[in-house]
């Protein structure tokens, strides 16, 4: 008996590897003999880059700048020439206090640093998870971090942020990093939101993350702004500011898919191909009987991508069954049967309340790995 747990995290409870190494206890509590294989997944969000490091890449860590400017540490992963990284742990919302942010200020060159680190280490593919972003510019900071220069009509370099990109006159790109023209870029991301407008980067996504109704307006503006600037300035390329994605993490979508020459693919379809889940679940000499997975709620946004329909894509196109594991499941039998899912357990159904589920989740998951072994005795 062979079986493949490649879950997401349970989040605000456990992270991919403790779910996987829950699961993976009560199995072998009915199933001692099985061969269990764990993989912890993602959506190109949070825990992407452990995912990868999980897989066998190694793990690197730099002191960059943080969204406002104080120094972070913050790690990426790299196997041969291929890196991994997170916008957030350089330049995630979640690294500032909450009385501390500053919609206007905030910016993504700690996560240019990081690229260039990459690049320093040889890397010629990256693959850039963008959730989590503190930051609404356009991805100039990133740009700034790898050799663009962001200019206001008298010729000075704009503060940091995009509070500032309303001043945007020309981006003088001299001093660019050529490496970047001969490296892979890959946009982990889900979002399908536009630069601008209403359904852009500013008045969706800048409110969460503390920026008040005039502030939304002034960065609306200067995407918009940095938008005309960058078409002026590419005048054969794509106007990647109606791209879908191109508002994601703040409009670093834009940046990436205009000036790095970013492609866009969904998180957990990428994230399942770095970590090679297909050649896992093919396995050297056996087949898996069974693939597991899961994610803290499952509902009908997890239709649209999340990790559980990435890892039932790969699974379904092998051949083998895949069990649904989550905390919570809504909408009804017929929501994940419909899916594919062969199977659906859920820690809400047994835990008593959802603040004992929240705590107890691995304790819970143990007796579903048994009750999941149970069913292939």
């Amino acid at each position: 008996m062979r079986i493949v747990i490649a879950p997401d995290k349970f989040k605000g409870s456990l992270d991919a590897a403790e779910v996987c190494a829950h699961l993976a206890a009560g199995i072998r509590a009915v199933l001692p003999a099985a061969e269990i294989c764990t993989a912890p997944m993602a959506d190109g969000g949070e825990g992407t880059v452990d995912a990868a490091i999980a897989a066998g890449f190694a793990r690197r860590t730099r002191q960059v700048t943080g969204p406002l400017g104080a120094p972070v540490h913050a790690s990426f992963a790299l196997r041969d020439d291929q890196a991994v990284i997170e916008l957030a742990a350089a330049s995630g919302l979640l690294l500032i206090d909450e009385p501390d942010r500053d919609a206007l200020a905030a910016d993504t060159r700690g996560t240019g640093e990081l690229i260039a680190a990459a690049l320093d280490e040889g890397a010629r593919r990256i693959v850039l998870a963008v959730g989590g972003s503190a930051s609404t510019d356009g991805g100039t900071g990133i740009l700034k971090a790898l050799g663009a220069k962001f200019l206001d009509a008298a010729g000075r370099v704009l503060a940091p942020g995009g509070g500032a990109l309303h001043t945007l006159d020309r981006i003088d790109l001299a001093g660019f990093d050529p490496r970047i023209f001969k490296t892979d870029i890959v946009l982990a991301s889900d979002v399908d939101h536009l630069l601008t407008g209403d359904f852009g980067a500013a008045r969706v996504f800048a409110p969460q993350k503390g920026a008040s109704e005039s502030q939304v307006e002034l960065l609306e503006a200067g995407l918009q702004r940095l938008a005309e600037v960058v078409r002026g300035l590419l005048p054969g390329v794509p106007d990647h500011a109606i791209s879908p994605g191109a508002g994601a993490a703040g409009g670093v979508g834009f940046g990436a898919l205009a000036m790095l020459g970013a492609r866009r693919r969904a998180g957990a379809e990428i994230v399942a191909e770095v970590i090679d889940l297909a050649g896992l679940v093919q396995g050297a000499a056996h087949r898996a009987d069974l693939v597991i997975t899961g994610e803290g709620s499952f509902d009908a946004q997890s239709l649209g991508g999340k990790t559980p329909m990435g890892v039932l894509g790969v699974a379904r196109e092998l051949g083998v069954p895949t069990v649904l594991v989550c905390g919570r499941a809504l909408g009804g039998a017929e929501v994940w049967r419909d899916a594919g899912f062969s199977a659906c357990h859920a820690v809400s159904e047994l835990a008593p309340d959802a603040a004992t589920s929240m705590r107890d989740a691995g304790v819970y998951l143990e007796r579903i790995g048994s009750e999941i072994a149970r069913t292939l005795v």
